[in-house]
């Protein structure tokens, strides 16, 4: 049978097509890891349109990444909080956002707040979600919260036992040049910076 089509000042309008649900049947899930930071299932699923497929999925809590800014000096060019720490995925050192894990059920902005004393010791009185992102979902549900902090102030850090961190401040030009001559490679830190940088230049802050 074909399908009908209606007209509207001599355009063909087609059916709508119907929407694939978003909803994944899950037909089985065994935790095949379970580590100090996250665990690893293997999901037997259902996914939208049908597909039967098997799915290594990392779960983790989510994390929290700090964009701490210290306007007070140069409001055109403020300075941002920055660390740089060895990591062994990667083998070297990077410069990075300050960022942390959630603790489970613990609320996003009070995760960032205690990220960002233990890291850093800075404190902030003005708190901006940016923005919210899966940093991996081929195979990792970890959600990424990125939130700006201004007016900041000084204090004393605590660093857990097996973090060694050096914090850095920089003006936020130095930041995006190290970006532009591909001198920071950590994912988090470049969406955090571009996003920043493109929401003062459009007057968004």
């Amino acid at each position: 049978m074909a399908m009908q089509t209606k007209r509207s000042g001599g355009k063909a309008i087609r059916p709508a097509a119907k929407k694939k649900s978003a909803k994944t049947r899950v037909l089985s899930s065994k935790v095949v890891f379970k580590g100090k930071v996250f665990s690893v299932t293997s999901d037997e699923v259902i996914e939208p349109g049908g597909a039967r497929n098997t799915r290594e999925v990392i779960r983790h809590s989510g994390s929290v990444v700090i964009l701490a800014v210290d306007e007070s000096m140069n409001p055109k060019d403020p300075e941002i909080i920055l660390e740089r720490q060895y990591r062994h995925a990667a083998g070297q050192f990077l410069l990075e956002l300050p960022a942390g894990r959630r603790e489970p059920n613990e609320p996003p902005l009070a995760a960032a707040k205690r990220e960002m004393i233990e890291e850093t010791g800075y404190r902030a009185k003005r708190w901006t979600l940016l923005t919210k992102y899966f940093a991996s979902p081929g195979f990792l549900g970890e959600w990424m919260q990125i939130y700006l902090a201004r007016e900041i102030s000084v204090g004393a850090s605590q660093p857990e036992d097996d973090e060694q961190i050096e914090v850095v401040r920089m003006p936020l030009s130095k930041a995006l040049a190290l970006v532009a001559a591909n001198k920071i490679h950590d994912g988090k830190t470049l969406i955090g910076l571009m996003l920043y940088d493109a929401a003062r230049r459009t007057g968004r802050l």
